[in-house]
């Protein structure tokens, strides 16, 4: 349990920027060097490095004394949430309540009723210029009210949802003196005047708790993708490269596509792996060479067969909550694993006792892509997908088994000692 212990504690942040920064503490406080994109590279064999872009998406590495390779998992900090529009009051029927809009494909039904709060990062106006602030507005709590079965009688036999109209949580009575900036600046510790804008989302205020009998399962709030990201991080500082240079690479914005200059999309990946080989000096067909020796693993979960809706997985193939890690298969390359990367990955999983199954969408239920193909366009590599297996996936409040966090882990630190 000590590997899911861990995994929930990075699970209960409740945006990518609290994540990468938690994330950022754990990795100077066990020896890695802050490298900043804005400044000459002056990396040491035998020393270990991170880079953050946009606060929310990292890339960490350990540069063995001699390498051949880069060992690469990637996996993506962000999950679908509510954004908190600019000028998000909306003042009626005695209550105001926030103007949002969604971020990602949302299951929007889930979010009623829950308690939730804001966070995310603030700007603000000092006389040195401009400086971000992380903020969580908590205990400060919001909630979406569904509407009563009385007064929607088809309610349970569903209905299309309006994000705009059903979905704005309530933050306070119409007459409260206490203002949303006011919240805001308190958090920040800076006066409202000099809030010059905010990346903000609602979050869904449950933690994240261990359930079922024999304690088989646990639910959270962005499991997808989180549970890979700390997987991978916890496995970055296990892990002994021997030939190759061990890089965990956390990207923002998968669920909106990758096109950010923190997404799989960007330059952000080929530009560090660029600048470790020219900061070790080697020439350009040194790299070529290194990066065609090379693997990435790209991480993000698959769906458990759902215990009600089992026509929705593929007919021969079930993967289930704690049944190992998922390789992934698509024959779109929607996930990048072939025959070759899916053999190597299996061989090293058997080497070491790791239980694996294997994931295919349902052939008339398409699947969307995730990292891999993504940053392939810009890294182009040898590459497998994987994930775990879980239910409820893109709900404020996920499911996962117990047992598959501690195979993810031992699965990818093999991986980037190799």
């Amino acid at each position: 349990m000590d590997t899911l212990n861990k995994v929930l504690d990075y699970l209960e942040s409740p945006t990518p920027f609290h994540f990468t920064h938690k994330a950022t503490s754990t990795l100077l406080e066990n020896g890695f060097i802050q490298l900043d994109e804005k400044k000459r590279f002056n990396i040491e064999r035998g020393k270990s490095y991170f880079v953050t872009r946009n606060s929310s998406s990292l890339i960490a590495f350990k540069v063995p004394e001699s390498f051949s390779s880069f060992n690469i998992i990637a996996a993506h900090t962000d999950s679908p949430v509510f954004r908190i529009k600019s000028n998000p009051i909306v003042k009626g029927n005695g209550v105001k309540r926030l103007n949002i809009e969604a971020y990602g494909g949302l299951l929007l039904y889930p979010w009623f009723d829950r308690p939730l709060s804001v966070a995310g990062r603030v700007m603000v106006k000092t006389v040195e210029g401009i400086k971000e602030v992380l903020v969580d507005l908590a205990p400060l709590e919001l909630v979406i009210p569904s509407l009563a079965i009385h007064q929607n009688r088809e309610a349970n036999n569903g209905w299309k949802i309006s994000i705009q109209k059903e979905m704005l949580p309530i933050f306070s009575e119409a007459d409260a003196e206490k203002e949303f900036d006011d919240y805001i600046a308190e958090k920040a510790k800076c006066n409202k005047a000099d809030i010059l804008d905010y990346d903000l989302y609602l979050y869904n205020r449950v933690k994240p708790h261990v359930w079922g009998a024999d304690n088989a399962f646990f639910s959270a709030a962005k499991i997808d993708d989180l549970e890979c990201s700390s997987c991978a991080l916890l496995s970055l500082l296990d892990s002994v490269p021997e030939t190759s240079c061990a890089m965990i690479t956390l990207f923002d914005n998968e669920e909106t596509g990758s096109g950010t200059k923190q997404g799989a999309l960007s330059d952000y990946l080929h530009s560090i792996i660029s600048r470790i080989c020219f900061s070790l000096k080697l020439d350009e067909e040194e790299r070529l060479m290194l990066l065609a020796n090379s693997r990435m693993v790209s991480a993000d979960n698959g769906h458990a067969v759902h215990p009600a809706y089992s026509e929705k997985s593929d007919i021969t193939n079930h993967p289930r909550m704690n049944g190992g890690v998922l390789i992934k298969y698509s024959a779109n390359q929607k996930y990048t694993t072939d025959s070759e990367s899916g053999a190597f990955i299996k061989k090293l999983m058997d080497d070491n006792k790791i239980p694996y199954q294997v994931f295919y969408n349902n052939s008339d239920v398409v699947g969307g892509s995730t990292l891999g193909n993504l940053s392939s366009q810009k890294v182009s590599i040898k590459t497998v997908d994987v994930g775990l297996a879980q239910l409820a996936m893109h709900s404020p409040y996920e499911s996962a088994g117990s047992k598959d966090p501690d195979y993810l882990k031992k699965f990818f630190t093999k991986f980037l000692s190799l």
